[in-house]
């Protein structure tokens, strides 16, 4: 039976963040997931950034993530962003938002925030191939592949795990890295906010007939918003179409050049013709929020502790900071000689990142209110709304720093870098 300092339930991004976070302060960290990452997004040698590249010929994922300033910074500080952003990371300096049939439209860019760029729009197997790759060559940290958790004991100062092969290991702490129905939250019973929003997310790669100039864009429709993100080539995005059930039923039941010619309409052919490049996917749409994070040798983060809708693109920023948060509380309290399984140690970080959590789910909530539907008076308000925050330099920037990650508590390890 081996023992570990820390277990983490979840070889995701954010589960392999918070290890390769806690790598080299001595400390024992265990990842347990179903699959190894295809390390064919990556290069053998990890060190040789201009070899670190993944062919064009490979299909463009249709899972891709926002990835912005603070979790750059928290990847460059973990040794790994060079070789996530060496190839097929596409850098954008503007977000243009606007709804559909209206005046309302504000318009972001990286000079009204003295920044390089806004973000990086990355597909999730980069990230997670790039992390695994690295952790390969980490001493204390073990990548354990079991098809399931056959059995979870919290045992207060010992928790014990069945792998699905029947080995056992135990740790001191168990964290929950395993996403929206995560399995250590539910045997930990940790009590969650939960609503459907009755909308499903229909994602897809799309070529457009004009370049996509870098901005990552954004219309609001009265079913839900959709969003073109650029990728790598100019004529390349990958798209988020956020639809009432039964409108995504329909949309999903078209023929592919139906679908593309639908889309393009709906978003005010600002790209003009689109050809639709992957056969759309569609994920239900649920908001969870979970009232108690940590308790005696458990903690959850991530989707396993709260979950947004995808209109801003924060999900993941949102958790890789939780991971960040996570690990330095951890590395502090060993350092210190303080039990950091204890839930009374732990406390802290729950209050910061529930309190930061809390704040982003406020705001989506907020934002999905205002603009669903099609009632005029709302719709003057949007309008009027938008005009105004984007004719207003602070409120500008008070919104973008926000979303880029570089206000309020941050990690420091994804703080601004001296």
């Amino acid at each position: 039976m081996q023992h570990y300092d820390v277990a983490i339930a979840g070889g995701g991004m954010i589960g392999l963040t918070l290890a390769l976070s806690l790598s080299g302060h001595g400390l024992s960290v265990a990842v347990i997931d179903k699959t190894s990452a295809d390390l064919s997004w990556c290069t053998p040698d990890i060190g040789n950034v201009n070899d670190a590249t993944v062919s064009d010929e490979r299909p463009a994922s249709t899972r891709v993530s926002a990835i912005n300033i603070a979790s750059e910074r928290l990847f460059t500080h973990l040794g790994v962003w060079q070789n996530i952003a060496a190839s097929r990371a596409c850098v954008y300096q503007k977000m243009d938002v606007r709804e559909k049939d209206s005046f309302a439209h504000i318009h972001f860019a990286n000079q009204e925030v003295q920044q390089e760029h806004l973000g990086h729009i990355v597909e999730n197997e980069r990230i997670r191939a790039s992390l695994w790759q690295r952790l390969e060559q980490c001493h204390d940290v073990a990548l354990l592949i079991s098809d399931d958790l056959k059995k979870i004991e919290l045992g207060g100062r010992t928790n014990i795990l069945q792998l699905g092969n029947d080995d056992l290991i135990t740790c001191r702490l168990l964290v929950g890295a395993d996403g929206a129905q995560s399995k250590i939250r539910k045997v930990a019973n940790f009590p969650c906010t939960f609503w459907d929003y009755e909308q499903q997310a229909i994602v897809a790669t799309v070529r457009t007939e004009q370049p996509h100039s870098n901005t990552a864009r954004q219309v609001f429709t009265p079913s839900g918003p959709i969003a073109f993100l650029p990728l790598w080539q100019p004529h390349l995005s990958s798209i988020v179409w956020s639809q009432d059930n039964h409108k995504a039923e329909q949309l999903l039941q078209l023929s592919q050049s139906d679908f593309a010619k639908q889309l393009a309409v709906e978003f005010d052919m600002q790209l003009g013709v689109c050809e639709l490049l992957s056969v759309p996917k569609a994920f239900p749409l649920k908001m969870q929020y979970v009232r108690q994070w940590v308790d005696e040798g458990v903690v959850v983060i991530g989707d396993a502790a709260h979950t947004i809708h995808p209109l801003a693109g924060q999900g993941a920023n949102l958790g890789l900071l939780d991971a960040a948060a996570l690990a330095e509380t951890i590395i502090e309290l060993h350092q210190q000689q303080l039990d950091f399984g204890a839930r009374k140690q732990l406390r802290q970080f729950e209050r910061w990142r529930k309190t930061e959590a809390s704040k982003l789910v406020a705001v989506m909530e907020g934002f999905k209110r205002l603009f669903s539907g099609e009632d005029p008076a709302k719709k003057l308000v949007r309008g009027l709304g938008m005009s105004l925050t984007n004719a207003l330099p602070m409120a500008k920037n008070n919104i973008m720093k926000q979303a880029l990650g570089v206000s309020g508590e941050l990690p420091k390890s994804a703080a601004k870098m001296r």
